[in-house]
């Protein structure tokens, strides 16, 4: 029966969201059962994008990217995919009629991944609306459910939400970006001065948008509130952990939130939560 097919689908991409990150995991239990489902889709196809321009080194990225990509908008034409991920993506942006556009976006974040590129102002922008400012966007069709008017009104601090996860993302993984995978995403950042000052800037842009994405939080739809704010909040420590954290140690190690800390922000988070505090 396909029904065990679509069953399993949702199951791995589930699993693949488990598997990578605790923190979105726990954040996607905090929302309504009935979206849960599509939410994970959604994270399990952008994780097995990033995956490939990330991990699988000694492989053609590139042919496997193009691949996937073919086979996405394949999928989405067709109603189906064999592969679990993808088949459980398409079936959540056909489901919540998610904007294509927004995939091909990401899609194309993706592939700029594949280049060594210095990046200005302009790209930066370019790459964090792709890689992360559309994924809010698809995850915000879902918690509005069809209410265009909802959408368009949240797409703002939805699209500031993401931007700033995304640089938290960059600061956290400024070592092995750099001496991994040979990337900065920050416009004309020279790592050889990479200093407090330059750190301080950056960390101030995030904390603007954190605070402009706030307010769009408190606005959601009953049915995500809490969940896209425990994601905020997990976000949040890991932030102020980065800030106490000096430019030389960035450069030496990855910042980390132990899952102790992760279950202690939760229950403050709902504490405040219940409470109209945050």
């Amino acid at each position: 029966m396909k029904k065990l097919f679509d069953e399993l689908s949702y199951e791995v991409s589930k699993y693949t969201t488990q598997k990578y990150s605790t923190s979105f995991s726990l954040g996607i239990l905090a929302l309504k059962p009935s979206i849960r489902p599509a939410v994970y889709a959604v994270y399990g196809y952008v994780r097995l994008a990033d995956e490939i321009v990330d991990s699988f080194h000694g492989y053609d990225k590139e042919k496997l990217l193009n691949r996937l990509k073919v086979e996405t908008f394949q999928a989405l034409e067709d109603g189906i995919a064999l592969n679990p991920i993808l088949h459980s993506f398409q079936e959540t942006v056909n489901k919540y009629n998610i904007d294509r556009k927004l995939i091909s976006q990401f899609l194309h974040s993706m592939e700029m991944d594949l280049h060594k590129i210095d990046y200005n102002s302009e790209l930066y922008k370019e790459y964090i609306y792709g890689s992360a400012e559309v994924v809010g966007l698809m995850c915000l069709q879902i918690f509005t459910e069809g209410n265009k008017q909802q959408y368009e009104k949240l797409k703002p601090y939805a699209m500031k939400l993401g931007s700033a996860f995304q640089k938290v993302n960059f600061l956290r993984d400024l070592k092995d970006d750099f001496q991994i995978l040979g990337r900065t995403y920050f416009p004309s950042l020279n790592m050889a001065v990479f200093d407090n000052a330059v750190k301080a800037h950056i960390e101030k842009e995030i904390e603007e948008e954190f605070k402009e994405a706030l307010l769009g939080i408190k606005k959601l739809p009953g049915s995500s509130i809490f969940g896209v704010y425990l994601a905020y909040r997990y976000y949040l420590s890991l932030f102020e952990k980065i800030k106490k954290t000096s430019s030389q140690n960035m450069l030496t190690q990855r910042i980390r939130i132990a899952n102790s800390q992760k279950l202690l922000v939760a229950f403050k988070s709902y504490i405040r939560y219940k409470s109209a505090y945050f």
